[in-house]
């Protein structure tokens, strides 16, 4: 079976090189995945952590901090996969730990960067199927735990069309700490133990719960060159076919609205100069954050609309924000996470295509702490309602903020669950 796998993955990745070339994937970085690890200290048995990108890095900071406490005497790896997410992870890392690439999942490089860590646990953050990584470190007796463990609606229906290979591929791990019960009922219908699924929880409430709360108006504002009096419009990780309707429904408020600014934060910086160029063809005038100028963003005028070409600064701009949209919710993406903007009680609107985020959208809205946009025509009128009562704006963003307090906990909850494999180690 995994002869036949490396092979199909062989062929899979020959034929996507060139898309991986066209879309400038292959990084610095690259040739770890390929197993050339960077110069690495003396790690021991250390406790391996894998975050694919930048949400999972964040939601394993505090894991890891609490694995330090548990374990003060192991040296950690944190992998990822995308450049942003090992940006994140390198904030997370001490001296004598080890940031690298997930290798490839091909077997004799998975084998060959076994041998060179040797860690003594492997940690996932959410779900990734790794098939010769997975039976690989089963095959050296190393505890597998998968943290923050969600099934998708998409991956559900693909995974249980192939059950019948990948259920005791499934079994190898050693504990799913899943996100909620929705999550442990697939897990369990997927043929995995009921014993080895345990609901502690979503750590992303946790990592929202340690930003700063209070609204920081100051620095960011002032870089933007707003006055007391505007009012600030965030739409933060948009993809391609939102940010026309976001500018169609801000072109019908500033009429009514003069004091409103925009800032359009794409999910990709690299999607900038595509959105400058739609920003324009709806007769505003784009500005990149990049190419502002001193501290006070005097080139802004009243048709200025803000793009948010740098990474890693979103979370910050939402401290200057007075009303936040959350992208990939107006067309098929399935969202993105709300509750950065969340922790900072802002009022928050979404599309209805939030089915990656379904439990945590589905939370703020039964507890009206969100507002659900499903149009562009609900966009505008849910804007207009916050802008026309602020009251009712505030309550929106307090009872968000509540709502994470109330829902923090799954970070200790997995520490528990894996000191129950890990033991004292």
């Amino acid at each position: 079976m995994f002869i036949f796998y490396d092979l199909t993955f062989l062929v899979i990745a020959i034929i996507y090189f060139p898309v991986y070339l066209c879309r400038g994937k292959f990084h610095r970085g690259f040739l770890q995945r390929f197993g050339f690890l960077p110069e690495k200290p003396e790690l021991g048995r250390p406790i391996w952590v894998h975050a694919v990108s930048v949400g999972e890095a964040m939601a394993v900071k505090s894991l890891v901090e609490e694995l330090r406490g548990a374990y003060p005497g192991k040296r950690f790896v944190i992998s990822t996969v995308t450049p942003t997410g090992n940006k994140i992870a390198k904030g997370i890392a001490k001296e004598g730990d080890l940031v690298t690439y997930l290798p490839l999942d091909f077997s004799l490089i998975v084998r060959h960067v076994l041998d060179k860590i040797n860690p003594g646990l492997f940690v996932i953050a959410e779900t990734e199927i790794w098939p010769n990584l997975i039976y690989a470190l089963y095959k050296k007796n190393i505890p597998i735990i998968v943290v923050n463990a969600r099934i998708s609606d998409v991956s559900f229906w693909g995974y249980l069309s192939v059950k019948f290979l990948i259920s005791g591929l499934l079994n190898k791990i050693s504990l799913f700490c899943v996100q909620a019960e929705r999550d442990r009922q697939r897990f369990v219908s997927l043929g995995v133990k009921d014993e080895r699924v345990k609901v502690t929880g979503n750590m992303k409430f946790d990592a929202a719960g340690l930003l700063v709360s209070e609204r920081n108006h100051t620095d960011y504002r002032t870089k933007l060159g707003l006055g007391s009096e505007e009012k600030l419009f965030i739409c933060g990780s948009t993809h391609p076919g939102e940010e026309e309707i976001i500018l169609n429904a801000y072109k019908s408020l500033c009429g009514e609205f003069p004091q409103l600014k925009l800032l359009i934060a794409p999910r990709h910086p690299i999607r900038a100069k595509e959105v400058e160029k739609i920003v324009a063809n709806h007769g505003f005038r784009p500005l990149r954050i990049s190419h502002l100028t001193g501290q006070t963003g005097k080139q802004a005028n009243r048709q200025t609309v803000f793009i948010l070409d740098t990474i890693g600064q979103l979370t910050s701009y939402y401290g200057a924000c007075d009303i936040a949209f959350v992208g990939g919710s107006l067309i098929k993406k399935g969202g993105h996470n709300i509750l950065e903007p969340a922790a900072r009680a802002l009022p928050i609107i979404f599309g209805p295509h939030m089915f990656n985020f379904r439990d945590i959208s589905e939370m703020f809205l039964k507890n009206e702490a969100a507002i659900l946009a499903r149009n562009q025509e609900e966009l505008k009128s849910g804007v207009k309602h916050l802008l026309d009562e602020p009251a009712r704006a505030q309550k929106l963003g307090n009872s968000a903020r509540e709502l994470i307090a109330r829902s923090r906990g799954a970070t200790r909850a997995n520490i528990d669950c894996i000191k129950s494999i890990y033991g004292g180690a």
